[in-house]
């Protein structure tokens, strides 16, 4: 198997139809790849809807309660058969198919873990003014207090070799907000090449960012601080 990609899913609207998508956008990259889709403990009778859905190239797994986006990649990756191993949402606002443009360069490069970035010079983004400002301010925290060299922490986009997050996930704490923080964190620490790539995003998600979330998420950034800068426990464990 040479990609397995990792969706996590929740209470999604036309999973079906996003599913589909994804297997014809990802046909495009590879013939020889796998869709690990894992439910987060929907309750909206999603899961059953995937589990009646019959394609070689899916495996559906889950679990009855909600856990977080982290807690599923993390689930999802103990399936996983590729060489390379990818996160993609599984909403539409990311088209799979770039992962094409990944793969070129992970290897054109020797990249151990390729993610996307809106803020990459060729990406190009229809962003709501007040999250681009929200995710600028949350990405130069992240810079000054981990010394992360990237520009985008958050994209639902990343590309890894197998053996990287073999060594990774079993440090990663953080089930839901800052997930993705922790394991480039983590990442960074041990000297994995990190490269950003371009994207195009087409703005779907309705949801707004509410204050509970906000809170959480700087809450779980503290939390990863105080284990890498404080305690050291990235080290010991």
């Amino acid at each position: 198997m040479k990609v397995s990609i990792i969706m996590p899913s929740y209470n999604p609207e036309d999973i079906i139809l996003n599913l589909k998508e994804a297997i014809k956008s990802l046909e495009e990259v590879t013939p020889d790849f796998e869709i690990i889709l894992v439910d987060d403990g929907s309750t909206n009778n999603g899961f059953q809807k995937l589990k009646e859905f019959n394609n070689r190239k899916v495996k559906v797994v889950g679990y009855k309660k909600n856990m977080g986006k982290g807690y599923a990649i993390k689930y999802g990756f103990n399936f996983v058969k590729g060489k390379y191993v990818s996160f993609v949402d599984s909403g539409r606002d990311l088209d799979p198919r770039q992962l094409k443009n990944f793969l070129k360069i992970m290897e054109s490069k020797d990249a151990d873990i390729v993610i996307g970035s809106k803020r990459h010079q060729d990406s190009k983004v229809h962003y709501p003014l007040l999250r681009r400002f929200m995710s600028k301010t949350y990405q130069l925290i992240n810079r000054i207090l981990f010394n992360l060299k990237v520009k985008d922490t958050q994209v639902g986009l990343k590309l890894f070799r197998k053996e990287v997050l073999e060594k990774i996930m079993p440090k990663i704490v953080i089930k839901r907000f800052a997930f993705d923080l922790e394991l480039l964190v983590i990442a960074n620490k041990y000297g994995f090449k990190i490269v950003e790539a371009p994207i195009i995003m087409r703005y779907r998600f309705k949801s707004t960012i509410k204050p509970g979330a906000i809170f959480w998420m700087l809450w779980d950034t503290a939390a990863i601080f105080y284990r890498a800068k404080i305690l050291n426990w990235y080290d010991k464990h």
